[in-house]
C-alpha cells in the first residue's frame, strides 16, 4: 500500500488533497493545526487503517521528524509528501516587518525543506514529492511580499530535488494554484477589487475549486504522472499565462491612474 504525509490536511487543499488520495487507495497522514478538522478528515476517509492525523505547528524544529515518525511507525516507508501548509494575507515588500518574513519563510519554505530533507531516507523508487507554490511564484503577485518570497524558493526547491535525486527514482514537481475558493481566500473574494482582477482576467468561466489542485496532485502521484519531474503545472484556468480581459472589462469605462 502506497503511502503519503499532507501537510496543512485539516482545511481547503490540504484537506481535499488527502482525502483524493486516500479515495485512490493510499494510506495517508494527514498533518495541521486544527485537531478537530483532523478529526473530520479521519471520518471523511472512513478506514482507520489507512489514515493518520497529528496537530502539529510546523514551524517547530521537531515537527518534521514528529510526521515522519509517525508515518514510518504506521506504515514502514513513504511513497509521497505533499508539502502544502500555507498561509496568505501578505502585504508588500515595504510594509512586511521581520517577524512576518520570518514566519512566512518558516512555514512555507524551511518546514518543506526540512520534510525533504528527511523523508528522502524512506522513499524508494517511484516515489515523489510534490510541492503547492502558487502562481504568485509564477507572477511574483501584486502585495506578494514575504509569500511570493517563500513560493519562489519552493519553486527553486523543487527542480533541485529533481536533479539530486531523480536518478534514484524520486521525482518532485509543484502544483501552482490560481486564486481557489477555500476558506483562506474567502474573505479576499469579497473584495471587488481582487474578485476582478481574478475573473475579469482568468479566461474560464469560474474559478479554480479545491478539486481542481487535489486532483492534479493525485494525478502527479498516479502512474499517469511517472515521466514527469522537475516541472510547475500551473492550475489557474489561463490566468497567469494569457493577457485575456473579459468583455466586461473590455466595455468597462476606464478610469484613469
Amino acid at each position: 500500500m502506497q503511502v503519503a504525509i499532507v501537510t496543512g490536511a485539516s482545511s481547503g487543499i490540504g484537506f481535499g488533497v488527502a482525502v483524493k488520495l486516500a479515495d485512490a487507495g493510499m494510506a495517508v497522514l494527514g498533518a495541521g493545526r486544527d485537531e478537530t478538522r483532523l478529526a473530520e478528515l479521519a471520518n471523511a476517509v472512513g478506514d482507520s487503517d489507512r489514515v493518520a492525523t497529528l496537530a502539529v505547528d510546523l514551524t517547530n524544529d521537531d515537527a518534521p521528524r514528529r510526521i515522519i515518525d509517525a508515518a514510518v511507525e504506521r506504515w514502514g516507508h513513504v511513497d509521497f509528501l505533499i508539502n502544502n501548509a500555507g498561509v496568505g494575507s501578505p502585504k508588500p515588500l515595504d510594509e512586511t516587518d521581520d517577524e512576518s518574513l520570518d514566519y512566512f519563510l518558516g512555514l512555507m519554505l524551511r518546514a518543506p525543506f526540512r520534510l525533504a530533507r528527511d523523508v528522502i531516507p524512506h522513499m524508494g523508487p517511484g516515489s515523489a514529492i510534490i510541492n503547492v507554490t502558487s502562481t504568485f511564484a509564477v507572477t511574483g503577485g501584486m502585495r506578494g511580499g514575504a509569500y511570493s518570497a517563500a513560493k519562489g524558493g519552493l519553486t527553486a526547491l523543487t527542480t533541485h530535488i529533481a536533479c539530486q535525486y531523480g536518478a534514484a527514482g524520486i521525482r518532485c514537481n509543484a502544483v501552482a494554484p490560481g486564486v481557489t475558493q477555500t476558506p483562506m481566500v474567502a474573505q479576499r473574494l469579497e473584495d471587488e477589487r481582487f474578485r476582478k482582477i481574478n475573473t475579469e482576467m482568468t479566461p474560464h468561466q469560474r474559478l479554480g475549486t479545491i478539486d481542481d489542485i487535489a486532483s492534479t496532485v493525485a494525478f502527479l502521484c498516479s502512474p499517469g504522472g511517472s515521466f514527469i519531474n522537475g516541472q510547475t503545472i500551473v492550475v489557474d484556468g489561463g490566468w497567469s499565462s494569457t493577457k485575456y480581459l473579459s468583455e466586461f472589462a473590455l466595455s468597462s469605462e476606464w478610469v484613469a491612474r
